[in-house]
């Protein structure tokens, strides 16, 4: 068996929206992300189409906790009682009680939440292992910036980055700096831009889409990128200019980048960001 598959969740029908991928572990198989209640008929299709039923999976690694990644995690711990789920330690206790990231989300989404997202189930709380240090053979290590739960798995040369590396698609070389409120850090994204070079990984798989060889290129597109939103922002151009210079920006791209990561938002996250920023040094 190949030892990294990409699944295809197909968001609200969308090819190459929301990627699962499906990866071998010193302790079985195991689902990088796994997308939210929604995609989960999809996600099981695409393991039968390998021969799998989702009771042979053992492990969730999750990247983090933003309900794209991983919304579906207690739905299938529910179904499947024997799967254990892997999660940073600030993630953990969202995991094992979503309550309040279910709220500020249907604050977000309103009515298109449960469209968008599904249900949204807890995680029993000895299902739940930390994801940190050598997790199962792959390498987990922090990777701040995007969320502040973000943690990224590396082994045989790949990276399983979440968002930590940004949004990018297949046949296109635009990296989107995916900046969301409400804890988008620009300087420790840098440091785990870093932090990733370090491994000197030979491919990235993103949840949003693919996977890239280019790394270097594909890192340096990245950090390049995210300068370049932060300082918009923090210079004053405002909501409706930054979403037209970033589809500019992205060209053909954009499409593609509005489906699974509408560009407005990342103002308001860079904006909180040079806010605080502000108030720390005031």
């Amino acid at each position: 068996m190949s030892s990294l598959r990409v699944l295809d969740l197909r968001h609200l029908g969308r090819p190459q929206s929301i990627a699962s991928y499906l990866v071998e572990t010193d302790d079985g198989l195991a689902l990088a992300d796994c997308g939210p209640a929604t995609t989960l008929p999809r996600l099981e299709a695409a393991l039968a189409e390998h021969g799998l039923e989702l009771t042979d999976i053992r492990h969730l690694l999750i990247t983090h906790i933003h309900l794209d990644h991983a919304g579906a995690a207690g739905t299938i711990a529910k179904r499947h009682p024997g799967i254990t789920v892997w999660v940073s330690l600030i993630g953990a206790p969202h995991v094992v009680d979503p309550s309040r990231l279910e709220r500020s989300a249907r604050r977000l989404y309103g009515e298109d939440f449960d469209r968008l997202w599904g249900e949204l189930l807890p995680v029993p709380e000895e299902r739940v292992r930390i994801a940190e240090g050598d997790v199962l053979g792959w390498a987990a290590f922090p990777t701040p910036g995007h969320a502040i739960h973000n943690v990224s798995y590396f082994r045989d040369g790949t990276i399983l980055a979440g968002d930590s590396c940004g949004v990018r698609f297949p046949g296109t070389d635009y990296v989107a700096p995916v900046s969301p409120p409400p804890d988008i850090d620009v300087e420790g994204w840098h440091a785990s831009i870093a932090a990733m070079r370090e491994h000197r990984a030979e491919r990235l798989a993103l949840t949003h889409f693919g996977i890239f060889e280019d790394v270097d290129e594909h890192l340096d597109r990245l950090g390049r990128e995210l300068d370049v939103w932060a300082a918009r922002v923090r210079d004053g151009m405002d909501e409706d200019a930054f979403t037209a210079a970033v589809s500019a920006d992205a060209g053909a791209a954009t499409e593609a980048i509005e489906a699974v990561a509408p560009i407005r938002p990342s103002w308001h996250g860079m904006r909180r960001y040079w806010d605080k920023q502000q108030s720390d040094n005031a």
